[in-house]
Formats: C-alpha cells, sequence, structure tokens
C-alpha cells in the first residue's frame, strides 16, 4: 500500500477509535465515580501515548534511542501547539482548580528536568532510572487524589454497561493504535527518499503519527462537550512522555543528545505550555487557539531549518 493510502487510512481509524475511546472513557469515569478529568489524565493518557511507549522500546532496542528521544519530545509540542490548539479552536476549556496545581506545573517542570539531564550530551540507564522514579511519585500522588475525590458522578454521555464501557474502550483503543502505526508508516515511507536525520523524523514526522490518538480524543472531546478529557488527556500525555516513555527510553539503551536539535523541541515545549497557561478563572480562552497553532508553525520550521 502506498504512504498516501496509508495516511488517509490511519486518518479513517482516528476518526472512528477516536469517538468510541471518548465515549468509553467518559463512561469508566461514571461507572467508577471519578472525576473524567483524572480518568483522562492517568488511563486515557497512558492508552493514547502507547504508540510512543511502541516507539521508544523497538528504537531503544534496535540501537536508536534517538527517535524515541525525538519522537517523545515533539510529541509534547504537538500535544499542546497542535492539538490543544485544535481543541481550542472549537470550544474554550475551563480547567478545574486542582489541575492548574498538579498537572500544569509537572508538565511545566518535565522538559526543565530533561533539558538539565541532557546538558552531558547523554541520558544515561541512571537518568532513565530517576525519570521513572519521578513518574511514579507523580502516579501515586493522581491516584490518591482519585481516591479522595470519588464521589457519585452525574448524568454523563457514555456507556452504562460494564461490557460496553470496555467494549468501547478497548476498541476504540485498537483503532487508535492502529491508526498511529499507519500514519508512522506512510509518514516514514514518504520521508524515505529524503535522508532525513532520525532525530528530525522522530520528532516531527513520527511525533505526529504517533498523537493521532491524543489529537482525536481531544477534538472530539470538545465536539462532544467533554473539555475536562481533552485537557487531562493532552497534559497526562505529556507528562507520560516526557518522563515514562523517555525515561523507558534510556534504561533500556543511553541516548546520545544533540544539545542543538534537543533544545528546540525543549523550548518550544515549554513556551506552548505556558501560552495555554489558564487564567486565575482555570478559562483558556479560544483566542489560545492562534496562537499555539502559531507556535506550531514556527517549530516545524525551525527544527527543519536547524
Amino acid at each position: 500500500m502506498s504512504p498516501l493510502w496509508l495516511l488517509l487510512a490511519g486518518a479513517l481509524c482516528a476518526a472512528a477509535g477516536g469517538e468510541l475511546f471518548v465515549r468509553g472513557a467518559v463512561g469508566l469515569a461514571h461507572w467508577a465515580r471519578v472525576a473524567p478529568g483524572i480518568v483522562a489524565a492517568t488511563v486515557v493518557a497512558f492508552a493514547t501515548s502507547s504508540p510512543e511507549l511502541s516507539v521508544a522500546v523497538n528504537s531503544a532496542l534496535a540501537g536508536n534511542p534517538e527517535v524515541a528521544l525525538g519522537d517523545a519530545l515533539g510529541s509534547n509540542v504537538v500535544n499542546v501547539a497542535l492539538i490543544l490548539g485544535l481543541a481550542l479552536a472549537v470550544a474554550a476549556i475551563k480547567s478545574p482548580r486542582e489541575r492548574v496545581r498538579r498537572d500544569f506545573p509537572v508538565a511545566l517542570l518535565v522538559p526543565l528536568g530533561t533539558a538539565g539531564l541532557c546538558l552531558d550530551g547523554t541520558l544515561s540507564r541512571l537518568d532513565g532510572v530517576l525519570m521513572l522514579a519521578v513518574f511514579s511519585v507523580w502516579l501515586l500522588t493522581t491516584a490518591n487524589e482519585a481516591r479522595r475525590t470519588r464521589s457519585a458522578a452525574g448524568k454523563v454521555l457514555g456507556a452504562r454497561h460494564r461490557w460496553a464501557i470496555v467494549l468501547s474502550c478497548v476498541a476504540g483503543l485498537a483503532l487508535l493504535v492502529a491508526a498511529g502505526r499507519l500514519i508512522v508508516t506512510g509518514a516514514l515511507g514518504l520521508a524515505a527518499d529524503f535522508g532525513i536525520d532520525a532525530f528530525i523524523v522522530g520528532a516531527t514526522l513520527v511525533a505526529v503519527g504517533t498523537s493521532v490518538p491524543e489529537l482525536a480524543t481531544a477534538v472530539i472531546a470538545q465536539l462532544r462537550g467533554h473539555e475536562e478529557i481533552s485537557l487531562g488527556a493532552v497534559l497526562g500525555s505529556n507528562i507520560f512522555n516526557g518522563l515514562f516513555i523517555i525515561g523507558t527510553a534510556a534504561t533500556i539503551h543511553p541516548i546520545s543528545v544533540a544539545w542543538r536539535d534537543v533544545v528546540l523541541s525543549l523550548g518550544f515545549g515549554v513556551v506552548a505550555l505556558l501560552s495555554a497557561y489558564p487564567e486565575r478563572s482555570g478559562l483558556i480562552g479560544r483566542w489560545r487557539a492562534a496562537l499555539l497553532l502559531g507556535l506550531y508553525g514556527l517549530y516545524v520550521l525551525a527544527i527543519w531549518r536547524a
């Protein structure tokens, strides 16, 4: 199958999978009596980051973990600048106060910490273990908050029966993972003739391809009026990518860091998060969409010219 047909098939899988997965995620939150935003920041974020995890493990085992690093850092820029930008183009987002206090600061500190670990030119196995330890602390903190805030949920869109919730989640995730793989394969096929650097391919083409699950989930959640899921999935995915995905890849195989390439992705990632930071009321207005999408365009231009 030609790369263009693979890209089209991936887009169709993303649309269908995103619809099913959002319905299943909201149903899961109703079933577990947990705020949908917490489910999005943990279960949904981990599930939608599965393509990045697959890329990280496979590339690290193949001795080319730079692709994993580029994919994870590039995906974080894609998540906020492109995906959150498109979600905001659909509707403004009201961020719960607890997310502003918990997830936004962590998402901002992760790239800064990664920059510090990269200063010596290598992400070692010890660095990877440290990242995984920090990730575990964040995950436990979020799980404890979920237990504290567990309450009877109101009526929400989603399947009401447990088997239907599970089926919707599994089918949606399967389609989203398939979409990511199809788009990654198609993108790499289109790039193969140009002899592009592994990090740049990872930070742009592969990053967009593996972020298709987050894109479909966030946009469809906005269209269905579940803004807490779109924001939670984006922030949670960034934390997963920055700590769990890179940490796993570095633990398997130390990563040689080309500082010039890495600083662009890290810098744009921080600027994108600052650009999306909510007002005191927790509102992220629709006008931020143009700012974030313009920032993503500058990022792509900068990294291809680097």
